[in-house]
């Protein structure tokens, strides 16, 4: 029960959800339901998916869920694309989530190869 709060992985994209979060709090106000709030979904999805995927009893099934998180890596680099070129984030910022991202996706195929097995 609750095995995935002690994945690396799951903590890594805690750690990404929370720093988007501070990321689009300095985004302009007319983002509010734009921008921000599809990064934030997206970011969220990719925690939100890897806790429902460890839920199922089916590896098939958790392989799944990981792969919708994956895709929503792809959904939060775009938007990370987005914000530099509209200078909503500098390059320091930009570097730094997408460093992230690319951890976390290694993370998550290492994790579906892995239940594969």
């Amino acid at each position: 029960m609750n095995r995935f709060k002690n994945l690396r992985v799951y903590e890594k994209a805690l750690d990404y959800s929370f720093d988007v979060r501070q990321c689009v709090r300095k985004f302009p106000k007319e983002e509010m339901f734009g921008l921000t709030s599809q990064w934030r979904r997206a970011a969220d999805s990719i925690v939100l998916n890897i806790a429902e995927g460890a839920g199922n009893s089916s590896k098939l099934e958790y392989a799944r869920f990981l792969d919708i998180a994956i895709r929503s890596r792809f959904e939060c680099l775009a938007c990370l694309d987005i914000a530099i070129r509209s200078s909503y984030v500098d390059k320091i910022n930009y570097d730094k989530l997408s460093s992230q991202t690319n951890e976390i996706i290694a993370m998550l195929d290492g994790l579906k190869k892995a239940i594969k097995k």
